[in-house]
Protein backbone atom coordinates (compact mmCIF):
# COMPACT_ATOMS: atom_id res chain seq x y z
CA UNK A 1 0.00 0.00 0.00
CA UNK A 2 1.37 3.53 -1.03
CA UNK A 3 1.72 6.52 1.30
CA UNK A 4 -0.80 8.17 -0.44
CA UNK A 5 -3.09 5.63 -0.43
CA UNK A 6 -2.56 4.80 3.35
CA UNK A 7 -3.42 8.78 3.51
CA UNK A 8 -6.69 8.55 1.73
CA UNK A 9 -7.95 5.63 4.07
CA UNK A 10 -6.85 7.78 7.10
CA UNK A 11 -8.97 10.72 5.90
CA UNK A 12 -11.36 8.20 5.78
CA UNK A 13 -10.75 7.21 9.18
CA UNK A 14 -10.95 10.52 10.49
CA UNK A 15 -13.88 11.29 9.08
CA UNK A 16 -16.01 8.07 10.43
CA UNK A 17 -18.85 7.56 8.16
CA UNK A 18 -20.12 11.57 9.09
CA UNK A 19 -18.68 12.13 4.90
CA UNK A 20 -18.04 9.37 2.44
CA UNK A 21 -15.12 10.12 -0.15
CA UNK A 22 -15.94 9.74 -3.78
CA UNK A 23 -13.60 7.79 -6.30
CA UNK A 24 -12.92 10.06 -8.28
CA UNK A 25 -10.30 11.26 -6.11
CA UNK A 26 -6.92 10.15 -6.44
CA UNK A 27 -3.58 9.55 -4.46
CA UNK A 28 -2.11 12.21 -5.97
CA UNK A 29 -4.85 14.98 -4.49
CA UNK A 30 -3.97 13.98 -1.22
CA UNK A 31 -0.34 14.60 -1.18
CA UNK A 32 0.90 17.36 1.08
CA UNK A 33 -2.40 18.02 2.70
CA UNK A 34 -2.76 18.33 5.98
CA UNK A 35 -5.32 15.90 7.27
CA UNK A 36 -6.31 17.67 10.95
CA UNK A 37 -7.08 20.70 9.45
CA UNK A 38 -8.37 19.26 6.01
CA UNK A 39 -11.10 16.82 8.61
CA UNK A 40 -12.37 20.15 9.99
CA UNK A 41 -12.61 21.61 7.03
CA UNK A 42 -15.23 18.81 5.69
CA UNK A 43 -17.27 18.83 8.35
CA UNK A 44 -17.52 22.18 8.58
CA UNK A 45 -18.35 22.55 5.17
CA UNK A 46 -21.33 19.44 4.99
CA UNK A 47 -22.37 20.53 8.76
CA UNK A 48 -24.52 18.54 10.88
CA UNK A 49 -26.80 17.44 7.73
CA UNK A 50 -28.72 14.35 8.44
CA UNK A 51 -28.62 13.35 4.57
CA UNK A 52 -25.43 10.93 3.14
CA UNK A 53 -22.61 13.39 2.10
CA UNK A 54 -20.27 12.62 -0.16
CA UNK A 55 -17.02 14.64 -0.41
CA UNK A 56 -15.63 14.95 -4.48
CA UNK A 57 -13.14 16.13 -6.19
CA UNK A 58 -14.07 19.83 -6.82
CA UNK A 59 -15.34 20.02 -3.39
CA UNK A 60 -11.77 18.73 -2.02
CA UNK A 61 -9.68 20.88 -4.11
CA UNK A 62 -11.63 23.89 -2.94
CA UNK A 63 -11.34 23.25 0.73
CA UNK A 64 -7.45 22.61 -0.17
CA UNK A 65 -7.12 25.85 -1.40
CA UNK A 66 -9.05 27.72 1.66
CA UNK A 67 -6.79 25.99 3.86
CA UNK A 68 -3.58 26.68 2.14
CA UNK A 69 -4.37 30.31 1.34
CA UNK A 70 -1.68 32.52 2.21
CA UNK A 71 -3.83 35.16 3.89
CA UNK A 72 -7.43 36.27 4.66
CA UNK A 73 -8.58 38.26 2.34
CA UNK A 74 -10.42 40.97 3.65
CA UNK A 75 -13.30 41.99 1.85
CA UNK A 76 -14.22 45.44 0.77
CA UNK A 77 -16.90 46.71 3.17
CA UNK A 78 -19.70 48.08 1.35
CA UNK A 79 -20.72 51.38 3.07
CA UNK A 80 -24.91 52.57 3.12
CA UNK A 81 -25.24 56.33 2.28
CA UNK A 82 -28.95 55.97 3.35
CA UNK A 83 -28.06 54.16 6.49
CA UNK A 84 -29.69 56.25 9.54
CA UNK A 85 -27.61 55.82 12.45
CA UNK A 86 -29.27 56.86 15.84
CA UNK A 87 -26.07 56.33 17.71
CA UNK A 88 -24.09 58.60 15.44
CA UNK A 89 -25.95 61.60 16.87
CA UNK A 90 -26.03 60.43 20.92
CA UNK A 91 -22.92 61.52 22.58
CA UNK A 92 -20.82 58.51 24.16
CA UNK A 93 -20.90 58.10 27.75
CA UNK A 94 -18.35 55.86 28.99
CA UNK A 95 -16.04 55.14 31.49
CA UNK A 96 -12.90 51.88 31.10
CA UNK A 97 -10.88 50.84 33.91
CA UNK A 98 -7.96 48.53 33.50
CA UNK A 99 -7.09 46.29 36.96
CA UNK A 100 -3.37 46.96 37.96
CA UNK A 101 -0.82 44.50 36.56
CA UNK A 102 1.50 44.23 38.80
CA UNK A 103 4.94 43.45 38.63
CA UNK A 104 6.47 40.69 41.43
CA UNK A 105 9.17 37.76 41.72
CA UNK A 106 7.11 35.01 42.52
CA UNK A 107 8.59 34.75 45.77
CA UNK A 108 6.69 32.53 48.65
CA UNK A 109 5.99 35.78 50.41
CA UNK A 110 4.48 37.22 47.20
CA UNK A 111 1.76 34.08 46.82
CA UNK A 112 1.36 34.66 50.50
CA UNK A 113 0.53 38.45 50.11
CA UNK A 114 -1.82 37.56 46.89
CA UNK A 115 -3.68 34.38 48.80
CA UNK A 116 -4.11 36.60 51.74
CA UNK A 117 -5.48 39.73 49.81
CA UNK A 118 -8.13 37.36 48.29
CA UNK A 119 -9.18 35.70 51.45
CA UNK A 120 -9.65 39.49 52.87
CA UNK A 121 -11.63 40.58 50.08
CA UNK A 122 -13.93 37.76 49.76
CA UNK A 123 -14.66 37.27 53.23
CA UNK A 124 -15.62 40.59 53.33
CA UNK A 125 -18.44 40.07 50.58
CA UNK A 126 -19.17 37.01 52.62
CA UNK A 127 -19.67 39.46 55.83
CA UNK A 128 -21.24 42.32 53.83
CA UNK A 129 -24.27 39.99 52.86
CA UNK A 130 -24.64 38.22 56.22
CA UNK A 131 -27.69 36.67 56.80
CA UNK A 132 -29.36 34.64 59.97
CA UNK A 133 -27.24 31.39 58.71
CA UNK A 134 -23.98 33.17 59.81
CA UNK A 135 -25.19 34.60 63.51
CA UNK A 136 -22.95 34.03 66.10
CA UNK A 137 -19.89 33.73 63.25
CA UNK A 138 -16.88 33.79 65.44
CA UNK A 139 -13.59 35.80 64.45
CA UNK A 140 -11.24 32.66 63.39
CA UNK A 141 -10.93 29.21 63.09
CA UNK A 142 -8.27 29.05 66.14
CA UNK A 143 -11.07 30.61 67.90
CA UNK A 144 -12.93 26.58 67.46
CA UNK A 145 -11.34 24.78 70.40
CA UNK A 146 -12.71 27.25 73.11
CA UNK A 147 -16.22 25.76 71.53
CA UNK A 148 -17.81 22.59 73.71
CA UNK A 149 -19.04 19.82 71.15
CA UNK A 150 -22.36 19.80 70.21
CA UNK A 151 -21.59 23.74 69.98
CA UNK A 152 -23.88 25.57 66.87
CA UNK A 153 -21.02 27.29 65.00
CA UNK A 154 -19.99 29.62 61.48
CA UNK A 155 -16.79 29.85 60.72
CA UNK A 156 -15.38 31.71 57.11
CA UNK A 157 -12.29 29.87 55.12
CA UNK A 158 -10.44 28.80 52.40
CA UNK A 159 -10.63 26.06 50.69
CA UNK A 160 -7.17 23.98 51.24
CA UNK A 161 -8.77 20.27 50.04
CA UNK A 162 -11.87 18.17 49.33
CA UNK A 163 -12.35 14.86 49.13
CA UNK A 164 -15.32 11.89 49.31
CA UNK A 165 -14.87 9.89 52.21
CA UNK A 166 -15.28 5.84 51.68
CA UNK A 167 -19.16 6.76 52.42
CA UNK A 168 -19.64 9.01 49.84
CA UNK A 169 -19.54 12.24 52.05
CA UNK A 170 -17.73 15.42 51.17
CA UNK A 171 -14.62 16.10 53.41
CA UNK A 172 -12.81 19.67 53.04
CA UNK A 173 -10.27 21.53 55.06
CA UNK A 174 -11.34 25.08 55.43
CA UNK A 175 -8.22 27.20 56.70
CA UNK A 176 -7.35 30.74 57.35
CA UNK A 177 -4.99 32.87 59.23
CA UNK A 178 -4.99 31.23 62.76
CA UNK A 179 -5.71 27.65 61.47
CA UNK A 180 -7.92 24.80 59.83
CA UNK A 181 -10.65 22.99 60.72
CA UNK A 182 -11.97 19.78 59.03
CA UNK A 183 -15.72 20.45 57.61
CA UNK A 184 -18.09 17.27 56.32
CA UNK A 185 -21.26 17.27 54.60
CA UNK A 186 -23.12 14.24 54.81
CA UNK A 187 -25.59 12.81 52.40
CA UNK A 188 -28.64 14.75 53.75
CA UNK A 189 -32.35 15.51 53.40
CA UNK A 190 -30.69 19.40 53.78
CA UNK A 191 -31.60 22.04 51.31
CA UNK A 192 -30.65 25.54 50.36
CA UNK A 193 -32.57 26.96 47.69
CA UNK A 194 -33.93 24.38 46.09
CA UNK A 195 -29.80 22.74 45.95
CA UNK A 196 -29.27 19.81 48.79
CA UNK A 197 -26.15 20.59 50.61
CA UNK A 198 -24.17 18.05 49.75
CA UNK A 199 -24.94 19.21 45.82
CA UNK A 200 -23.89 22.47 46.77
CA UNK A 201 -20.71 20.63 48.59
CA UNK A 202 -19.98 18.35 45.47
CA UNK A 203 -19.07 21.79 43.67
CA UNK A 204 -16.69 23.16 45.89
CA UNK A 205 -13.44 23.77 44.50
CA UNK A 206 -9.71 24.45 46.32
CA UNK A 207 -9.18 27.82 47.00
CA UNK A 208 -12.28 29.29 47.11
CA UNK A 209 -13.32 30.89 50.21
CA UNK A 210 -17.07 29.94 51.50
CA UNK A 211 -18.30 30.68 55.18
CA UNK A 212 -20.41 27.24 56.45
CA UNK A 213 -22.95 26.96 59.67
CA UNK A 214 -22.61 23.64 61.58
CA UNK A 215 -22.26 21.60 64.50
CA UNK A 216 -19.09 21.19 66.74
CA UNK A 217 -18.36 16.61 66.90
CA UNK A 218 -15.16 16.35 67.19
CA UNK A 219 -12.69 16.04 64.47
CA UNK A 220 -15.36 18.15 62.52
CA UNK A 221 -18.01 20.16 62.18
CA UNK A 222 -20.89 18.36 60.56
CA UNK A 223 -22.29 21.31 57.89
CA UNK A 224 -25.83 22.46 57.98
CA UNK A 225 -25.14 24.94 55.22
CA UNK A 226 -23.05 26.79 52.66
CA UNK A 227 -22.70 30.58 52.49
CA UNK A 228 -20.38 32.17 49.26
CA UNK A 229 -19.16 35.63 48.40
CA UNK A 230 -21.76 35.54 45.90
CA UNK A 231 -23.46 38.71 44.43
CA UNK A 232 -26.60 40.30 45.40
CA UNK A 233 -30.06 40.66 44.00
CA UNK A 234 -29.88 43.88 42.17
CA UNK A 235 -31.43 45.35 38.92
CA UNK A 236 -29.76 46.46 35.67
CA UNK A 237 -29.71 50.08 35.05
CA UNK A 238 -31.60 51.29 32.16
CA UNK A 239 -30.60 54.36 29.52
CA UNK A 240 -32.91 57.13 28.39
CA UNK A 241 -31.14 56.88 24.92
CA UNK A 242 -31.36 53.43 22.58
CA UNK A 243 -28.30 52.95 22.35
CA UNK A 244 -26.45 49.66 22.29
CA UNK A 245 -23.36 47.27 22.51
CA UNK A 246 -22.28 44.11 20.65
CA UNK A 247 -20.19 42.10 21.96
CA UNK A 248 -17.66 39.88 20.41
CA UNK A 249 -14.51 37.87 20.89
CA UNK A 250 -11.68 34.61 19.91
CA UNK A 251 -11.45 36.21 15.59
CA UNK A 252 -8.58 34.41 15.82
CA UNK A 253 -7.06 36.35 12.88
CA UNK A 254 -4.42 34.12 11.33
CA UNK A 255 -5.70 30.91 11.73
CA UNK A 256 -6.83 29.14 8.21
CA UNK A 257 -10.23 28.79 10.09
CA UNK A 258 -10.56 32.41 10.70
CA UNK A 259 -14.01 33.22 8.84
CA UNK A 260 -13.25 36.39 7.00
CA UNK A 261 -16.03 36.77 5.55
CA UNK A 262 -18.26 36.52 8.07
CA UNK A 263 -16.42 38.66 9.81
CA UNK A 264 -16.48 40.93 7.13
CA UNK A 265 -20.30 40.90 7.16
CA UNK A 266 -20.33 41.92 10.82
CA UNK A 267 -18.35 45.23 10.05
CA UNK A 268 -20.67 45.93 6.94
CA UNK A 269 -23.88 45.50 9.20
CA UNK A 270 -22.47 48.22 11.40
CA UNK A 271 -21.81 50.05 7.95
CA UNK A 272 -25.38 49.89 7.16
CA UNK A 273 -24.53 47.86 4.34
CA UNK A 274 -26.62 44.39 5.13
CA UNK A 275 -30.41 44.41 5.22
CA UNK A 276 -30.89 42.57 8.20
CA UNK A 277 -31.39 43.49 11.93
CA UNK A 278 -30.51 46.92 10.79
CA UNK A 279 -32.98 48.19 13.36
CA UNK A 280 -30.32 47.04 15.82
CA UNK A 281 -27.59 48.25 13.31
CA UNK A 282 -28.42 51.78 13.83
CA UNK A 283 -28.20 51.67 17.75
CA UNK A 284 -24.55 50.29 17.96
CA UNK A 285 -22.28 52.67 19.97
CA UNK A 286 -19.72 50.14 21.63
CA UNK A 287 -18.03 47.09 20.22
CA UNK A 288 -16.61 45.03 23.16
CA UNK A 289 -14.19 42.51 21.58
CA UNK A 290 -13.19 40.27 23.97
CA UNK A 291 -9.64 38.75 23.80
CA UNK A 292 -7.90 36.37 21.06
CA UNK A 293 -7.61 39.00 18.58
CA UNK A 294 -4.66 36.65 16.38
CA UNK A 295 -4.86 32.83 16.46
CA UNK A 296 -0.93 33.42 17.93
CA UNK A 297 2.35 31.54 17.44
CA UNK A 298 3.25 28.50 19.03
CA UNK A 299 0.14 28.34 21.32
CA UNK A 300 -0.20 24.63 20.98
CA UNK A 301 1.80 22.25 19.06
CA UNK A 302 1.86 21.84 15.41
CA UNK A 303 -0.22 25.36 15.36
CA UNK A 304 2.26 26.20 12.55
CA UNK A 305 0.31 23.43 10.45
CA UNK A 306 -3.07 25.73 10.61
CA UNK A 307 -1.63 28.64 10.26
CA UNK A 308 -2.02 31.14 6.95
CA UNK A 309 -0.18 34.21 8.61
CA UNK A 310 3.08 33.15 10.36
CA UNK A 311 4.16 36.39 11.59
CA UNK A 312 2.56 37.88 14.97
CA UNK A 313 3.27 40.95 13.60
CA UNK A 314 1.28 40.49 10.15
CA UNK A 315 -1.70 38.98 12.02
CA UNK A 316 -2.49 42.09 14.01
CA UNK A 317 -2.13 44.21 11.09
CA UNK A 318 -4.18 42.45 9.73
CA UNK A 319 -6.77 42.47 12.73
CA UNK A 320 -6.68 46.49 12.65
CA UNK A 321 -7.33 46.85 8.96
CA UNK A 322 -10.07 45.14 9.46
CA UNK A 323 -11.00 47.20 13.24
CA UNK A 324 -10.26 50.12 10.81
CA UNK A 325 -13.74 49.53 8.69
CA UNK A 326 -15.47 50.38 12.18
CA UNK A 327 -17.41 54.00 11.73
CA UNK A 328 -15.82 56.21 14.13
CA UNK A 329 -19.18 57.14 16.22
CA UNK A 330 -18.59 53.82 17.17
CA UNK A 331 -16.46 53.26 20.95
CA UNK A 332 -13.90 50.14 20.57
CA UNK A 333 -12.97 47.97 23.89
CA UNK A 334 -10.46 46.21 23.07
CA UNK A 335 -8.55 43.35 25.50
CA UNK A 336 -6.17 40.48 25.33
CA UNK A 337 -6.61 36.41 25.71
CA UNK A 338 -4.69 33.55 26.11
CA UNK A 339 -3.81 33.71 21.94
CA UNK A 340 -2.76 37.05 22.00
CA UNK A 341 1.27 38.57 22.45
CA UNK A 342 1.01 39.42 25.98
CA UNK A 343 2.58 37.75 29.54
CA UNK A 344 -0.15 34.51 29.83
CA UNK A 345 -0.29 35.07 33.12
CA UNK A 346 -3.06 36.92 34.52
CA UNK A 347 -4.43 39.86 34.71
CA UNK A 348 -2.66 40.51 31.11
CA UNK A 349 -1.53 43.98 30.38
CA UNK A 350 -3.16 45.64 26.92
CA UNK A 351 -1.44 45.29 23.83
CA UNK A 352 1.48 46.87 23.32
CA UNK A 353 2.41 49.37 20.95
CA UNK A 354 4.34 47.34 18.86
CA UNK A 355 1.94 45.12 17.79
CA UNK A 356 -0.59 47.73 17.43
CA UNK A 357 1.75 49.46 14.67
CA UNK A 358 0.83 52.47 12.92
CA UNK A 359 -2.38 52.08 13.69
CA UNK A 360 -4.38 55.12 15.29
CA UNK A 361 -7.88 55.55 15.74
CA UNK A 362 -9.36 58.10 18.21
CA UNK A 363 -12.31 55.47 18.97
CA UNK A 364 -10.48 52.77 19.54
CA UNK A 365 -9.16 51.88 23.26
CA UNK A 366 -7.48 49.28 24.84
CA UNK A 367 -7.88 47.88 28.17
CA UNK A 368 -6.33 45.06 30.69
CA UNK A 369 -7.87 41.68 31.06
CA UNK A 370 -9.80 41.51 32.80
CA UNK A 371 -11.13 44.89 32.61
CA UNK A 372 -14.65 47.19 33.64
CA UNK A 373 -16.35 49.04 31.57
CA UNK A 374 -19.31 51.46 32.01
CA UNK A 375 -21.47 52.35 29.01
CA UNK A 376 -24.12 54.75 29.10
CA UNK A 377 -24.41 53.49 32.98
CA UNK A 378 -24.07 49.68 32.56
CA UNK A 379 -21.79 48.05 33.95
CA UNK A 380 -20.06 45.63 31.84
CA UNK A 381 -16.96 43.20 33.21
CA UNK A 382 -15.45 41.51 30.38
CA UNK A 383 -12.56 38.74 30.84
CA UNK A 384 -11.46 37.01 27.85
CA UNK A 385 -12.76 33.50 30.30
CA UNK A 386 -9.39 31.00 30.49
CA UNK A 387 -10.27 29.96 33.17
CA UNK A 388 -13.58 28.79 32.46
CA UNK A 389 -11.29 25.47 31.45
CA UNK A 390 -10.64 24.45 34.86
CA UNK A 391 -14.00 25.69 36.10
CA UNK A 392 -15.87 23.27 33.44
CA UNK A 393 -13.37 20.74 34.48
CA UNK A 394 -13.31 21.21 38.43
CA UNK A 395 -17.30 21.85 39.07
CA UNK A 396 -19.58 19.21 38.25
CA UNK A 397 -22.67 20.12 36.28
CA UNK A 398 -20.45 22.53 33.95
CA UNK A 399 -19.93 21.55 30.84
CA UNK A 400 -18.31 23.68 27.10
CA UNK A 401 -21.82 23.55 26.02
CA UNK A 402 -23.26 26.00 28.40
CA UNK A 403 -20.33 27.49 29.35
CA UNK A 404 -23.24 29.98 30.88
CA UNK A 405 -23.04 27.92 33.70
CA UNK A 406 -20.25 28.05 34.62
CA UNK A 407 -19.72 31.79 34.40
CA UNK A 408 -22.42 31.39 37.03
CA UNK A 409 -20.35 29.61 39.42
CA UNK A 410 -17.31 32.32 38.75
CA UNK A 411 -20.29 34.89 39.70
CA UNK A 412 -21.41 32.91 43.03
CA UNK A 413 -17.44 32.87 44.11
CA UNK A 414 -16.89 36.25 42.92
CA UNK A 415 -13.74 35.58 41.29
CA UNK A 416 -12.82 35.13 37.91
CA UNK A 417 -10.36 32.55 38.59
CA UNK A 418 -11.29 30.39 41.41
CA UNK A 419 -9.25 27.78 41.41
CA UNK A 420 -5.46 28.08 41.40
CA UNK A 421 -3.23 25.93 39.84
CA UNK A 422 -4.34 25.01 36.15
CA UNK A 423 -4.76 29.03 34.84
CA UNK A 424 -1.45 30.85 35.24
CA UNK A 425 -1.81 34.35 37.70
CA UNK A 426 0.77 36.86 38.69
CA UNK A 427 1.08 36.45 42.42
CA UNK A 428 1.01 39.94 43.50
CA UNK A 429 0.61 42.28 46.77
CA UNK A 430 -3.44 42.61 45.33
CA UNK A 431 -5.53 39.48 44.07
CA UNK A 432 -6.76 41.50 40.90
CA UNK A 433 -9.40 38.80 39.61
CA UNK A 434 -11.71 38.94 42.68
CA UNK A 435 -14.75 40.64 41.33
CA UNK A 436 -14.91 43.81 43.03
CA UNK A 437 -17.42 45.69 41.60
CA UNK A 438 -21.06 43.43 40.89
CA UNK A 439 -21.69 44.04 36.77
CA UNK A 440 -24.92 44.63 35.26
CA UNK A 441 -22.75 42.33 32.09
CA UNK A 442 -20.36 39.77 32.75
CA UNK A 443 -18.81 39.49 29.20
CA UNK A 444 -16.60 36.06 28.31
CA UNK A 445 -14.98 34.21 25.51
CA UNK A 446 -12.69 32.03 25.11
CA UNK A 447 -14.58 28.63 24.80
CA UNK A 448 -15.94 29.55 21.40
CA UNK A 449 -19.68 28.61 22.14
CA UNK A 450 -22.45 31.18 22.68
CA UNK A 451 -23.81 31.29 25.82
CA UNK A 452 -26.53 33.54 27.83
CA UNK A 453 -28.16 33.90 30.95
CA UNK A 454 -29.56 36.02 33.75
CA UNK A 455 -27.92 35.38 37.81
CA UNK A 456 -29.62 37.64 40.13
CA UNK A 457 -29.75 40.78 38.10
CA UNK A 458 -26.42 40.15 36.06
CA UNK A 459 -27.01 39.25 32.05
CA UNK A 460 -24.28 36.47 32.04
CA UNK A 461 -23.13 36.44 27.83
CA UNK A 462 -19.91 34.25 26.40
CA UNK A 463 -20.01 35.63 22.92
CA UNK A 464 -18.93 32.50 20.87
CA UNK A 465 -15.76 33.60 17.68
CA UNK A 466 -15.09 33.98 14.24
CA UNK A 467 -13.25 30.50 13.83
CA UNK A 468 -14.77 27.74 12.52
CA UNK A 469 -14.24 23.97 13.99
CA UNK A 470 -10.30 23.39 14.53
CA UNK A 471 -8.92 19.98 14.31
CA UNK A 472 -8.52 19.78 18.03
CA UNK A 473 -11.48 20.83 18.74
CA UNK A 474 -12.46 17.86 16.44
CA UNK A 475 -10.78 15.72 18.87
CA UNK A 476 -12.56 17.00 21.63
CA UNK A 477 -16.14 16.61 20.08
CA UNK A 478 -16.26 20.49 20.60
CA UNK A 479 -19.01 22.38 18.12
CA UNK A 480 -18.41 26.11 18.36
CA UNK A 481 -21.15 28.67 17.45
CA UNK A 482 -18.84 30.82 15.07
CA UNK A 483 -20.45 34.38 14.17
CA UNK A 484 -23.52 34.48 16.36
CA UNK A 485 -22.84 38.28 17.88
CA UNK A 486 -25.29 38.79 21.29
CA UNK A 487 -26.09 42.39 21.43
CA UNK A 488 -27.16 44.58 24.59
CA UNK A 489 -29.65 47.38 24.47
CA UNK A 490 -29.24 49.62 27.07
CA UNK A 491 -32.36 51.08 26.97
CA UNK A 492 -34.14 48.13 28.12
CA UNK A 493 -31.82 46.33 29.71
CA UNK A 494 -31.77 43.35 27.65
CA UNK A 495 -29.87 41.53 25.13
CA UNK A 496 -30.74 40.22 21.14
CA UNK A 497 -28.29 37.93 19.48
CA UNK A 498 -27.62 38.53 15.29
CA UNK A 499 -26.78 35.64 13.19
CA UNK A 500 -24.41 36.18 10.42
CA UNK A 501 -24.07 32.69 9.06
CA UNK A 502 -27.06 33.13 6.50
CA UNK A 503 -26.60 36.92 6.25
Amino acid sequence: MSDQQSTVLELVSRLNGRVLISSDISDEDMVGKDLESLTAQILNFFGDAQSINILNKETLLKLSSNIDEKAPKQIEIRRSSAFASLAKDVDANFNARSVEVEKTGAMVSDFASYFNDRFKKLRQFIEEGRSSTLLGMINNIESLKQYTQGREVAIVGMVYDKIITKNGHVLITLEDETGNAKVLFLKSQYSVKGESLFDLASRIVPDEVIAVRGKLSSPFVMASSIVFPDIAVHSRKKSEEDVATALISDAHVGSKMFMENHFSKFLEWLNGGVNYRKDLARKIKYVVVGGDLVDGIGIYPNQDKELNITDIYKQYSVFFDFMSNIPDYIEVFILTGNHDAVQRAEPQPILSKDLIGDFVQRNVHYISNPGYLTLHGTKILSYHGTSLDSVIQGIPGCTYSKPEVAMLEILRRRHLSPIYGNNPIIPSKKDALVIDEIPDVLHMGHVHKNGYSDYHGTLIINSGTWQSRTGYQLKLGHIPTPAVVPVYEHKTADMSVVDFNNV
